[in-house]
């Protein structure tokens, strides 16, 4: 918190400072992150495309993982278009209004809410697909399925109205550099002239019931599918039935691995150089991987791929 001083007034807008003493190596940040980003885009939008044109994967579990991949796009383009910015002196590259700062900070922390929930409803489809296969198709129909999306979708944008709202109404009078490339929680509050006590204590607790809940379910769906292979004779089928969830569960533990280590603290002093390594892999290295997991660990997408993007398709179209 920063102590309030007469002279200084309202601040209108944010100063971003990204990854200070590169100057040197700015160029090539520039690129490594364009690349990354393009490279996200491609791939989110292919799986999107292949699922959308192959009926063999009109499928629940594919039908959560284009909406995951819709999230992908979003949950990187709010952030890494204005680090790309920075990052190549545009004029104003590097700013960003109070309202847009507010703004940025209420989609990405909605996205990654919302992503934690669709991680949730991807296990409980992999739970009754391998322990109750016979019930599969009156557990999760089509009508179940979009129930839960939108129910992912709903609860994710509910999640940041709260301390948004509280940040919101925090003063800002002093210095306004952000010391990250984007607009995150923690620096913000280190600018504020108000008690931020309150205003952590949510951050905290509204974190960690999204955390809680969604891996709470998670846990319990791989739990019950541990117990049913564990019961399985054949190691072949065991292993048949666990290579269906093997994608998922590598992208369970990338996401919610950095997602622990960065938002479940309550001291906005923890290392701000460590906040940003943490926040530049789940909100573009992490969105970059996951269509590579899906691809490259999932027989039927990669056969839809090869399928989708082969000349004989479109010439069949």
């Amino acid at each position: 918190m920063q102590p309030y001083t007469k002279n200084w007034t309202q601040v209108t807008e944010f100063v971003m400072m990204g990854f200070a003493g590169i100057h040197e190596a700015h160029l090539l940040f520039f690129i490594l992150f364009l690349t990354m980003y393009l490279f996200t885009l491609v791939e989110n939008l292919a799986i999107i495309l292949v699922v959308g044109l192959d009926h063999r994967l009109r499928r629940p579990m594919y039908f959560f993982l284009t909406h995951l991949s819709c999230l992908e796009i979003w949950y990187t383009s709010v952030t890494v278009p204005k680090m790309l910015a920075g990052f190549i002196g545009v004029d104003g590259g590097k700013n960003i209004s109070y309202a847009g700062c507010l703004s940025q900070l209420f989609i990405f922390t909605f996205l990654g809410a919302t992503e934690c929930f669709l991680l949730a409803a991807m296990a409980y489809d992999r739970y009754v697909a391998i322990c109750m296969p016979l019930h599969y198709g009156a557990f999760v129909s089509w009508g179940t399925c979009i129930r839960l999306a939108a129910a992912c979708w709903l609860v994710g944008f509910l999640t940041p109205i709260l301390p948004i709202y509280l940040l919101s109404q925090l003063t800002f009078y002093g210095p306004n550099v952000i010391d990250h490339f984007s607009c995150d929680a923690s620096p913000l509050l280190a600018l504020s002239c108000s008690d931020v006590t309150w205003k952590e204590t949510v951050d905290f607790l509204v974190s960690l019931a999204v955390l809680l809940a969604s891996s709470m379910v998670i846990a319990v769906s791989y739990g019950n599918i541990v117990w049913t292979l564990l019961h399985i004779r054949s190691a072949a089928e065991r292993w048949k039935a666990f290579s269906t969830c093997a994608a998922h569960l590598t992208v369970v533990s990338l996401f919610y691995g950095t997602l622990f280590f960065m938002y479940v603290q309550t001291k906005v002093t923890s290392s701000i150089n460590f906040n940003k390594v943490v926040s530049v892999f789940y909100s573009v290295v992490t969105p970059m991987l996951n269509p590579l997991i899906y691809s490259l660990r999932n027989k039927e997408v990669k056969g839809a791929l090869g399928r989708v993007f082969s000349l004989n398709f479109w010439k069949g179209q």
